[in-house]
């Protein structure tokens, strides 16, 4: 996009230029200069140190460090090149050797750079504890997270689409992009927001909270499963040898073979309800109905055997085929002390079910080879 001067007569384009051409040196210039005014870029960003390398090993230095409103620390990058070239990378680096540094750490890092400019150093703590309106300092709040700020004169493909990725994964990185033009001797720079386009970042920063909060759940859920699971098969050894060979999964059913390939007794866990059943998933759905059919025949015996009606489910919209039991009385969210009673109706239920389906399985047991799947 270009940039245009409006005069009485007519609507004169600007011309871009570089960097180079103007005479501009990265590091000296265009890094000296946002220094103090790093508002341009950043509102909200108090600048701690320049050229920082304080490292235990190697001798790589962040452009500027600073810190933003909300006590976390922030990595700005800045790139003369045309594209960034590989500025990401490098500033991911930066990112992990900083992000164990303390309060006390940064105040000593700040006092080094007021001394460099010939300020006094021993203001170094009332200033970041003024700029973070805090009364003392909180290392349990400072540093939580690492910012990555991106400054060139544009980005390429490459860089855009690995930032964007890594966005996606919770990193917060920005490109700001300072683009140069050139006017009669004056050098005018464009400075814009590439990504997360501003008015995009509220969004997605909601998107982002509502991912963390989606992770968390489903690893709570599968820690909560594999005790639930522990439990049962804890206790469905003292009752039977079914599935004595099973190890507690992380997932919402654990399965044994019936002897027939593709036959599976399964336990079945939700957040509130469980089920025990008959799963039948061979190579392909003509075989599975077939099966769930030639069972079906014996419908009234086997459901006799059981004690109470089974629930007979064809599923005719999907390959496979199941024979059910269930109950709504509780499931993996219940609190665990009610956990037992469930699983002692689940075990009676898988106890029940293979003695009432399992005559039947023998009978048309046959040596067709295939792969058993799991529950629908």
């Amino acid at each position: 996009m270009a940039i245009y001067e409006i005069t009485a007569d007519q609507i004169r384009e600007i011309p871009e230029t570089t960097y180079s051409l103007a005479g501009l040196r990265e590091r000296y210039d265009l890094q000296r200069l946002l220094r103090s005014q790093f508002e341009v870029i950043s509102p909200d960003t108090l600048i701690i140190a320049e050229e920082f390398g304080e490292w235990d090993t190697g001798h790589r230095r962040i452009d500027l460090l600073g810190i933003d409103k909300n006590a976390n620390l922030v990595i700005v990058e800045l790139k003369r090149t045309e594209d960034g070239g590989l500025m990401e990378l490098q500033a991911i680096r930066y990112a992990a050797m900083v992000s164990a540094m303390t309060f006390e750490q940064a105040v000593e890092i700040y006092a080094n750079l007021l001394r460099k400019e010939g300020s006094n150093a021993e203001d170094a703590q009332a200033s970041i504890l003024g700029f973070l309106e805090w009364e003392e300092p909180d290392e349990d709040r400072f540093a939580q997270d690492v910012r990555i700020i991106l400054v060139a004169a544009d980005f390429s493909k490459e860089l855009t689409t690995s930032v964007m990725w890594l966005n996606e994964r919770d990193l917060d990185i920005r490109c700001i992009r300072l683009k140069p033009y050139g006017d009669n001797g004056r050098v005018l720079i464009d400075v814009q927001q590439v990504i997360p386009l501003p008015e995009a970042i509220e969004y997605q920063v909601q998107i982002r909270q509502k991912e963390r909060l989606e992770r968390k759940d489903r690893a709570e859920r599968h820690v909560l499963r594999k005790k639930f699971w522990t439990e049962l098969l804890k206790y469905a050894k003292t009752q039977t040898s079914l599935h004595g060979n099973i190890s507690p999964g992380e997932y919402t059913w654990i399965a044994t073979g019936s002897g027939m390939s593709g036959l599976t007794w399964n336990y079945v866990i939700g957040m509130h309800d469980g089920r025990v059943e008959l799963y039948v998933d061979r190579v392909n759905a003509e075989e599975n109905k077939a099966i769930f059919d030639r069972l079906m025949q014996d419908r009234e015996r086997v459901e006799k055997a059981f004690g109470e009606p089974l629930d007979w489910q064809r599923l005719e919209d999907k390959r496979a085929c199941r024979i059910k039991k269930e109950t709504t009385a509780g499931g993996y969210r219940n609190p665990e002390d009610e956990w037992p009673e469930l699983i002692r109706w689940m075990v009676g239920a898988m106890i029940r079910l293979e003695a009432a389906l399992g005559p039947y399985v023998t009978k048309i047991r046959t040596e067709v080879p295939s792969h058993a799947t799991g529950p629908e």
